[in-house]
């Protein structure tokens, strides 16, 4: 069933629900960035049914149980909700549980990445990266830092990577892209028009897509030629990025694997480089900065 649908079949099926059913749907109808992440139980609590009750609703809705309804309403929403929104969904949270809830969430972000992981998608993106003659990268707003580390790493293995610069037009930064490019797209909920624009505007100069998102659904994943997915339920306003930048990192530990050898004397050299400059601080400096304080 699509998530355009529910909405749908939920006012059509409403004269024959029962009168705690119409209840839920009322509710769902009024509040449904709300409902999405309510349990059953908190559902029932909330509009004041038994937990039994909502699970019947969603068989009633054509659904095989309450997750499955739910999964339906989280995607309806996904890019909907606005950061006044995410926060009152979770204003609730006791303070004390806030260390643990969010690690817990990022666990199960990775988890649900690792169950939907597509090894083939994974390596064709690996592939491309090295047959196109250049690399566009496209982040926009929370996806910023994660546009900065996919190309700060692949800039030790490629000579060709180019961070789209957000500062600026991206159509400037794309102008030269063609059939022989690829450009690397990364957004989630809530998606960046202007990710989606850069996308299309890559795409109508014969460049390759590869999306970086969390779900098929997701507006530039409909315009890839590859899709990368990993996902990012938030537990409060700021987006989960644990597993996105993890899916990440895998990119580029697999790009480096192909070309060890270049990359072991590109650091080899940097390595050299960084101790004359004395760009980072080394044992040695940290002793003696310790001498100095005694």
């Amino acid at each position: 069933m699509d998530n355009i649908d529910l909405l749908l079949r939920i006012n059509q099926s409403y004269g024959s629900f029962s009168k705690g059913q119409k209840l839920l749907a009322n509710y769902i109808m009024d509040n449904y960035d709300k409902a999405a992440f309510l349990t059953a139980a908190r559902m029932g609590h909330t509009v004041g049914v038994s937990e039994s009750t909502v699970v019947r609703f969603a068989y009633a809705l054509g659904y095989d149980g309450y997750p499955a309804l739910q999964r339906s309403l989280q995607e309806l929403i996904r890019n909907r909700l606005t950061g006044v929104q995410r926060i009152q969904l979770t204003s609730d949270m006791e303070q004390d549980k806030v260390l643990l809830t969010v690690l817990k969430s990022d666990i199960a972000n990775l988890r649900a990445t690792i169950d939907a992981v597509d090894n083939e998608a994974f390596n064709q993106v690996v592939d491309a990266l090295f047959s196109a003659h250049k690399t566009y990268i496209v982040g926009m707003k929370s996806a910023v830092p994660l546009a900065q580390f996919l190309g700060y790493y692949l800039n030790f293995v490629l000579d060709n990577v180019s961070i789209v610069n957000v500062s600026t037009d991206p159509y400037e930064s794309l102008i030269f892209a063609g059939e022989h490019d690829l450009c690397i797209g990364i957004s989630f909920p809530r998606y960046s028009t202007r990710t989606v624009q850069a996308l299309d505007f890559a795409k109508s100069q014969g460049s390759k897509v590869v999306a970086i998102t969390d779900s098929v659904f997701s507006p530039i994943a409909e315009r890839a030629d590859h899709v990368l997915l990993a996902h990012s339920d938030m537990a409060s306003f700021a987006d989960s990025l644990t597993a996105p930048l993890s899916l990440i990192n895998a990119l580029i530990v697999a790009a480096s694997l192909r070309r060890k050898d270049e990359v072991y004397a590109r650091l080899e050299q940097l390595e050299s480089i960084w101790k004359r400059e004395k760009v980072y601080f080394s044992v040695r400096d940290t002793a003696r900065g310790d001498k100095g304080k005694s």
